[in-house]
Formats: C-alpha cells, structure tokens, sequence
C-alpha cells in the first residue's frame, strides 16, 4: 500500500487541480479496506488507458453491465498492485498479451459511481489507470463475455462513444505525450 500511497502522492503534486485525486488519497488512507469488493464505501479498481504505438488510436471496450464505451479495467480483488491490476485486466478483456508500460506513473484517477446491477448495490470505484502500449498490427484483438465489442478508436472519434469528463481527460492527456 506504501507504494500506491506514493504514486497518489506524486499524482496530487501533478495535478493538484483534480479535485478527485484528493478524495481518492483520503481514501486510501481512512477507509480499512479498500481493495475489496465487499467494502461498502466502494473500492479501488485498475484500468489500463491502451494506445497505439503512434498514440493515435486507443483500445476502448463496450461494456456490457455499464452499457458504456470505456478504458479496459477491472476490480483489484484484494490486489493492491494496482498497475498489475490493470495488466491482468488489459489481458482478460482484449486478449492481447503484449504491452509496454509507457509510464509506471498513474496516468490518471477517477471516482465515478457504479448503479446497481443485480444483486450489487450502488457503489463507488476508485479508479486508478496507467498507460500502456499495444500494437493493433501485430496483434488481433478478442471480445470478452464482458463486453459486446473491443475496438482500436481514433482519438478524434473518442468523443463520439463517450464524452464523459474523465474519458476526455485521457485523450488530452495522451495527445500531450
């Protein structure tokens, strides 16, 4: 947990206009269990933002249970690694197997409320995303049961299927690399 506290520390002094970053920091620290699933406050979860080797393109999922266009990622299960978290993710939900991690940095953080789905409450995730790297060319994507479709997205089109701040935030982000 002391090297997640570290990279939240250094992403804060990064952006300290992230209102959020702040919020995710405070609960790290206060709540008792935040990996887990369980935990009724909500929990931290992975994502990986995935680029092309140009950074022209990013690798986005349709997910099923959200009904949204969004970042690969997924519950950390107790797992505090998350940038491990976001690789076995990336693996699961694309069936690629070859990243490059372009930055062991958080390359961006979230809180966003998950509805009720099933028997899950409403809840929230922490969500903390790195960048990685895949090539589309050398590699063919597979859609998971989690989602109705994987797709290799210009970043001009992002906007299209998702628009939501935080989306929005990544493509700007990457287009500053």
């Amino acid at each position: 947990m002391s090297l997640l506290r570290e990279l939240i520390k250094k992403y804060c002094v990064r952006y300290p206009n992230e209102r959020k970053a702040q919020a995710i920091q405070s609960f790290l620290v206060m709540d008792k269990n935040p990996f887990s699933r369980s935990n009724p406050h909500g929990h931290f979860t992975g994502s990986a933002w995935i680029v092309n080797p140009d950074k022209s393109k990013t690798l986005m999922t349709h997910h099923k249970k959200i009904g949204k266009w969004l970042q690969l990622g997924g519950h950390a299960d107790g797992e505090e690694d998350l940038m491990n978290v976001s690789l076995r993710e990336a693996k699961e939900e694309s069936g690629l197997s070859n990243f490059a991690i372009v930055s062991e940095e958080i390359f961006d953080m979230d809180i966003h409320e998950v509805p009720s789905i099933g028997s899950e409450p409403k809840h929230l995730h922490y969500d903390i995303r790195f960048i990685l790297e895949a090539n589309p060319d050398t590699e063919s994507v597979s859609i998971s049961d989690e989602s109705y479709d994987v797709a290799w997205i210009e970043l001009d089109r992002v906007h299209q299927l998702n628009a939501e701040e935080s989306i929005m935030r990544m493509v700007n982000k990457t287009r500053m690399l």
